[in-house]
Order: C-alpha cells, then sequence, then structure tokens
C-alpha cells in the first residue's frame, strides 16, 4: 500500500506540468538540475577528485568503507544534471551500503554526444577501481548505479568494459534506466497523463541532442536491444508512474533471457527517481534500503 505521505506528495507534484508538457527549455533544466544539494548531515564527506581526467566527487558516510566502491551516474537527460546535485542521495547510497560513492561529471551533450559520455563513465570506473577517497589503493569491490539517462548509461558501462574485456564490477543498479532510445516502450503512451516528471514531448529532444545524427538502435545507445551475456547481477527499480517504466521491464527480461541474475521492483504509486526526493518519502527510503542490501550481499 501507497503511504500517505507519497500520496500527498504525488498530488502536488501534479499540480504543475511535467517536464516538456509545454516545451523543451535546456536552459532551465540545465540551471535547475546544476544546483549543489549538500547532505543533510554535516558529518558526511564530500571530495573534489579528479577521476583520470574525470571531474567529480567522493561521497562518504560516517563508517562508510573506502575500498568498496560505487560509481553513481547522475541523471538529467544526458544533457544536464552534475554531481553537486546528487550528494544527498550518494549520502543515503553510503551509509545505506556502507559504500564510498564516487559522482563523476560526464561530459554532456549537445556539447558531447555520443559516445563521450559513455566513454567518461568508463573511464572512472577503471580510476576508481585503482583510487579511494584517500588515494591510490585497489579496491576490494567496484558497483555501478545511476539513475535515468544515468541508468542508461549504467547499462551500457557494463556493456562497453565487458566488450573491451575491461574488469566489470560486482553488481549494478539501474534505476528508472533511459535505456530505450528508440522510444517504443508502451508505457510513452499508457503513462503519458501519469508521470509527474515528464512528459513524453521531451524525449525526442533528448535523443536528438544526444545522438544528432546517430542510429537510436545501436546497443550501446539503446541497451534494452544489447546481449547481456555475461553482465554481473542486477538490482532494477522503477516507479509505476512512469513515461520510461517499460525501459525497466524489457531490459530486465532480456538481463534473465541472457542468463544474468536480476531483481526488478516495480513500485505501486511511486514517480522516476522517487528515491531522490528530499526529504526521503518511506518508499524511498525503503528503496535506499534495498540498494544498500543488494550491495552488501553481493
Amino acid at each position: 500500500m501507497v503511504s500517505t505521505e507519497s500520496v500527498a506528495y504525488l498530488r502536488m507534484l501534479r499540480e504543475t506540468p511535467a517536464f516538456g508538457e509545454t516545451g523543451f527549455d535546456l536552459e532551465e533544466l540545465r540551471l535547475g538540475m546544476g544546483t549543489r544539494r549538500e547532505p543533510a548531515d554535516p558529518a558526511v564527506e564530500c571530495r573534489r577528485v579528479d577521476a583520470g581526467g574525470v571531474p567529480g566527487e567522493w561521497v562518504l558516510a560516517p563508517g562508510a568503507d573506502p575500498d568498496v566502491r560505487l560509481l553513481y551516474l547522475h541523471g538529467g537527460g544526458f544533457v544536464s544534471g552534475c554531481a553537486g546535485f546528487y550528494l544527498a542521495m550518494a549520502a543515503h547510497l553510503s551509509k545505506a551500503a556502507g559504500c564510498a560513492v564516487l559522482l563523476p561529471d560526464y561530459r554532456p551533450a549537445p556539447e558531447h554526444r555520443f559516445p563521450a559520455g559513455l566513454e567518461d563513465c568508463v573511464t572512472a570506473h577503471g580510476w576508481l577501481s585503482a583510487n579511494g577517497p584517500d588515494g591510490p589503493k585497489p579496491a576490494r569491490a567496484t558497483f555501478i548505479g545511476g539513475d535515468s539517462a544515468g541508468g542508461g548509461l549504467t547499462l551500457s558501462t557494463l556493456l562497453l568494459l565487458r566488450d573491451r574485456g575491461l574488469p566489470l564490477p560486482r553488481a549494478a543498479v539501474p534505476i528508472s534506466p533511459f535505456a530505450d532510445l528508440t522510444l517504443s516502450g508502451e508505457s510513452l503512451r499508457s503513462q503519458a497523463d501519469l508521470d509527474p516528471i515528464m512528459h513524453p514531448r521531451c524525449l525526442p529532444d533528448f535523443v536528438g541532442l544526444y545522438l544528432g545524427e546517430q542510429d537510436a538502435r545501436a546497443p550501446l545507445a539503446s541497451p534494452v536491444l544489447a546481449d547481456y551475456t555475461g553482465l554481473p547481477p542486477l538490482l532494477i527499480q522503477v516507479g509505476q508512474f512512469e513515461i520510461i517504466r517499460d525501459d525497466s521491464v524489457r531490459a530486465a527480461a532480456q538481463a534473465r533471457a541472457d542468463g544474468v541474475a536480476v531483481t526488478l521492483e516495480v513500485w505501486e504509486g511511486m514517480f522516476h527517481v522517487f528515491q531522490s526526493h528530499e526529504p526521503l518519502l518511506p518508499e524511498a527510503q525503503e528503496a535506499v534500503e534495498h540498494i544498500g542490501e543488494f550491495i552488501r550481499s553481493a
């Protein structure tokens, strides 16, 4: 059953148009997702770093193990977002999983189109495997996670690491991944009037800015179309009221068909990346705890 807090919050979200419903404003989106949101707990450490040429920031909750490292890829439609916007969420994940979280500022489109941002994610994972918050030291375990565009990049990063014969993380956590840039999911229609965060009209703009003239059917661009053979276990979380909900459902089905261990959680009554909204709703707290348990037990 959906909590009363979440019902009220969803009602509030629906009082304003979803992004893209009245037009696509890249400058406004970048302005909003370019702000810095500090963790509520002042004991959480945030340390800026150069991750092999990719700027980023470490986030460590009290007691986090610096040798267990999560590379977390921010959302923003491949065109916006930054590490600073995700500090609070990274702090929750660091506390729940007992690990260090690295937030990389991968290059955004359209200034840097696919696969530039993806290459940055691969670089950051390699750097994180050999360097921790306190300097050079091999990781005991690495993980990759991310939401929305960062969720799609999570899957694409796994695929590119595998294809290049590079070390894979122990497991991965795509949250509401934007993983079908062909925009063929049925949820684009079924949830069009229910998603309070994104309207289907904005998605072609995201795709066009990110890919330019490149083929949306390329597996590294649309990982729902990829072969997942050899990938590590996945925990995929998505909300019921999401226009890109089917990206998660289809990615999970394909991964299972290819022999990957997958846990798919479709959260009743929830919206796009509900785990990132502050203060955390009861469902968001539970979802973050699930992620922590998944990483701790991997």
